[in-house]
């Protein structure tokens, strides 16, 4: 089980902490990159195509403002992608907008303005189809969310 998670900028790792917290907290490995859709293409390129050849399971990628990155990370792989909209201008509305309407035929799975908490369990989710471990430890956590309410 293995996530990439991918964000445009350094000053986007706070928000990113659910996702980390997240992740860990199910024993789901991960690994971070800092990548740029816009001031890095190539290197964002060869990224993916490296995560495409290890066996990546699940991307969660992050951006705001214009929000290119989920949809071009997308477009390059058949992986699937889990956008988070930063709040950076108008609150991160620009941002969900912009992850949340690609163009038919490349999804970009979406979770609500800088909740990249449920980044990570949605990616949890899509890994436990395949991973009776890892279902079941989701099976406990939501009954344990119950039992709290």
């Amino acid at each position: 089980m293995q996530v990439a998670i991918i964000y445009g900028s350094e000053s986007d790792t706070p928000k990113m902490n659910g996702a980390f917290e997240t992740l860990k907290k199910f024993n789901v490995s991960y690994k971070t990159h800092i990548l740029s859709a816009h001031r890095a293409p190539d290197k964002l390129s060869k990224t993916i195509k490296l995560l495409n050849k290890n066996g990546c399971d699940v991307i969660i990628a992050a951006a705001g403002l214009a929000a290119h990155l989920p949809g071009v990370i997308a477009s390059q792989t058949t992986i699937p992608v889990i956008g988070v909209p930063i709040s950076a201008a108008i609150h991160g509305l620009d941002a969900l907008l912009s992850i949340v309407q690609m163009p038919k035929g490349i999804p970009v799975a979406t979770v609500g303005i800088d909740n990249s908490t449920n980044a990570a369990m949605l990616a949890i989710q899509i890994m436990a189809l395949k991973n009776t471990k890892l279902k079941n430890q989701l099976k406990k956590y939501r009954e344990d969310m119950q039992k709290n309410f």
